[in-house]
């Protein structure tokens, strides 16, 4: 998504012959392919942990987090795949993401318009603040230290990351959309009007 706006801001007029299908294909299966070999990288460590107390899993779903919560002997080894990953996943991915918006953000300031400025910095804006609470929540979940709240503020952070940010990126990029404000407008006009 970060291309994608890079693209539309950066080089507009070349947006449709850059993001081709063909460059979307590779994009989306790459990402398949490395979710995939993600989830069967931490599988194996995960698979050689002892549990030795309560086997119950104090989240919503079961991550690798979870499990080391819950582990009594060999979560040495996913550790390490986790701080890996957060490399891999994390720290990369943000890195080309702040740079991505840093050249956006130049080419932005350059244009001469307010009103072209305003709307460039809109359609940034909702990418950049569902990205932001993207990571924020999963930094917080896998480099939380441990403490007496940390049970709870995990599963509140790894509902954020894994259920909010999803549901509420399509809701942001819809209602940008005017047909969409338009008809929302509506409803609820007609569902005031209906209370009276």
């Amino acid at each position: 998504m970060a291309y994608d706006r890079y693209v539309a801001i950066c080089d507009p007029l070349h947006y449709h012959s850059i993001l081709n299908r063909k460059l979307c294909l590779v994009l989306a299966s790459g990402t398949w392919i490395s979710g995939s070999l993600n989830a069967f990288v931490l599988s194996i460590p995960a698979s050689h942990m002892s549990f030795c107390q309560s086997r119950t899993i104090h989240q919503f779903f079961c991550d690798a987090k979870a499990l080391i919560n819950i582990s009594c002997a060999g979560s040495d080894d996913l550790y390490i795949v986790i701080y890996t990953e957060f490399l891999v996943y994390g720290v990369f991915p943000v890195m080309f993401f702040l740079i991505s918006y840093i050249k956006i953000i130049r080419v932005i300031l350059k244009i001469k318009s307010k009103d072209g400025r305003k709307k460039a910095f809109s359609t940034c804006s909702s990418h950049l603040t569902v990205v932001i609470m993207y990571y924020i929540s999963g930094v917080s979940v896998y480099m939380m230290p441990p403490s007496e709240y940390s049970d709870v503020l995990e599963q509140v952070f790894s509902a954020l990351y894994t259920v909010v940010t999803p549901i509420i990126n399509p809701l942001i990029y819809s209602l940008r959309n005017k047909d969409v404000k338009i008809s929302l407008m509506r409803l609820l006009w007609r569902k005031q009007s209906i209370e009276r």
